[in-house]
């Protein structure tokens, strides 16, 4: 039986394939769909929960009851501690823009970049968190996990286009990938980073791989 990511983000359902690709043995056994593999349209469900784990558990359960498949979803999003942690859970509306991701990433990377423009260097620490949630068919919890990736948001100067600073550095990230900066030694924004590298240290590779023996296990008792 399929494992449904409840997710219509290619981005996502590939890095956590990738994360499994690790682990040979169990690759080919561990079936993903994603919400555009199914037969039928499920509504989407309010992510209206306070944390990321909250939505993540609210989407897991919504969509395993819908599909009857069990469910694999997560809530994702950046904490920028010099704004009291948001984006956080608005992450991905942050700036209030719908439309296709081509529109929406240069919104919220702008408003984000807007609302630290007084803020220094040292105080520009952020992270990435990844939390996912897995639910059986029953509605029965059979994980909860939580990754993250500490760096901070670049200054505008810092970007490859200074009249664009919106756009930061590299082109292999999506969303907020571009302004977030690796620590040393790295000194990479994660957009920087070749796929490979970033599933190795990314909120959402972490959170894989911590999920992953619980995958294995509901795949069909597949050893870990």
């Amino acid at each position: 039986m399929p494992i449904l990511v409840a997710t219509g983000n290619p981005h996502k359902l590939e890095e956590i394939r990738a994360v499994i690709a690790e682990h040979s043995e169990a690759a080919d056994a561990i079936a993903l769909v994603s919400l555009a593999d199914l037969p039928q349209s499920i509504t989407e469900p309010v992510e209206d929960q306070p944390t990321f784990a909250g939505n993540a558990l609210k989407k897991a359960r919504h969509y395993a009851q819908a599909s009857g498949l069990t469910c694999l979803a997560d809530d994702s999003g950046l904490e920028v501690d010099a704004l009291d942690g948001r984006p956080g859970v608005y992450s991905a509306r942050y700036a209030g823009v719908t439309g296709p991701r081509s529109v929406v990433d240069p919104a919220n990377n702008r408003l984000l970049l807007q609302n630290l423009a007084d803020v220094p260097i040292a105080r520009r620490s952020a992270r990435f968190v990844c939390t996912m949630a897995l639910v059986s068919p029953a509605g029965d919890i059979l994980a909860q996990v939580r990754g993250t990736v500490e760096g901070r948001i670049l200054l505008p100067e810092e970007g490859a286009n200074p009249d664009e600073p919106w756009r930061g550095r590299g082109h292999n990230g999506f969303g907020y990938d571009p302004l977030f900066l690796l620590p040393a030694p790295r000194n990479l924004t994660t957009a920087e980073l070749p796929p490979d590298a970033k599933n190795a240290i990314s909120h959402r590779g972490q959170a894989t791989r911590l999920i992953y023996p619980h995958l294995c296990r509901a795949a069909g008792g597949i050893h870990a």
